[in-house]
């Protein structure tokens, strides 16, 4: 797979500088909502299955397809057996790591930047280093975003380094709190303590009335949400509101 450049379309002109908007990443559960996410403008989507369940490893087929269609949005591909806890048994470990390999071999023919998304987590609720280097190495060269079990951890800023020294390159985190509002503190300050080493991708109930107001409390990299609407009885995904939510954050590059 090969990994591209980031979108130009996030550098802005603002009077003598050049400002750069967060990266705006939607959570998708399907093949539909991946395409949808696209058409709207967004920088990069998360695909999973089952949203329902928290998410877990879409089929390969599904890999398969999205990767066939998308033109140029970046796709962040969950790997998590199922739903429930963030500790996996011994054959769990082993299907994650077929999933990686299998994943690393779909064909990419539009060269999209593809990554993958993994979070474990020991008995003790802290992260599992050992089986994070394991995925880490397995997923290479692709980049490795580690979820929301992160919120999971009670040092947040002492598990900051244990991610950067396993090679994750991006967390994505409430700050351990129910919304990205509530955690914006912790949100700034494990910002501040990556300091460009990882990047730090806000979640937690995001939606354009709140967007401005999570944006000037923690300046983040990126931004992470679902664009949930009802359609033929199942939850889509809304191009709408994705499209708010870009313009909002142009709007907030702009006004700085």
């Amino acid at each position: 797979m090969v990994i591209s450049d980031e979108h130009a379309s996030r550098v802005l002109q603002t009077g003598g500088t050049v400002a750069r908007r967060p990266l705006v990443e939607v959570c998708v559960g399907e093949i539909g909502g991946a395409l949808a996410v696209e058409s709207a403008g967004a920088d990069r989507i998360e695909l999973c299955a089952d949203l329902g369940e928290g998410g877990f490893t879409p089929s390969l087929g599904t890999v398969t397809v999205t990767l066939a269609r998308l033109r140029r949005t970046a796709v962040r591909i969950m790997v998590r057996p199922r739903g429930g806890d963030f500790i996996a048994s011994e054959a769990e470990v082993a299907v994650m790591l077929a999933d990686l390999q299998a994943i690393k071999g779909v064909p990419n023919p539009h060269g999209l930047e593809v990554g993958v998304v993994v979070g474990p987590l020991d008995v003790g609720g802290e992260i599992d280093r050992s089986l994070l280097t394991r995925l880490v190495e397995a997923a290479d060269p692709l980049p490795v975003t580690f979820h929301k079990a992160f919120d999971e951890v009670p040092d947040q800023l002492g598990s900051l380094e244990v991610l950067i020294e396993a090679g994750v390159t991006s967390l994505l985190t409430s700050g351990g709190a129910p919304t990205a509002l509530d955690g914006a503190a912790k949100l700034r300050a494990l910002h501040e303590r990556a300091s460009g080493r990882l990047e730090i991708t806000v979640a937690g109930g995001i939606r354009e009335h709140n967007l401005r107001e999570v944006l000037a409390a923690v300046r983040p990299g990126a931004v992470h949400l679902r664009a949930p609407i009802r359609r033929g009885g199942r939850e889509a995904s809304d191009p709408t509101l994705v499209r708010r939510v870009l313009a909002l954050a142009r709007a907030d590059v702009a006004a700085v």
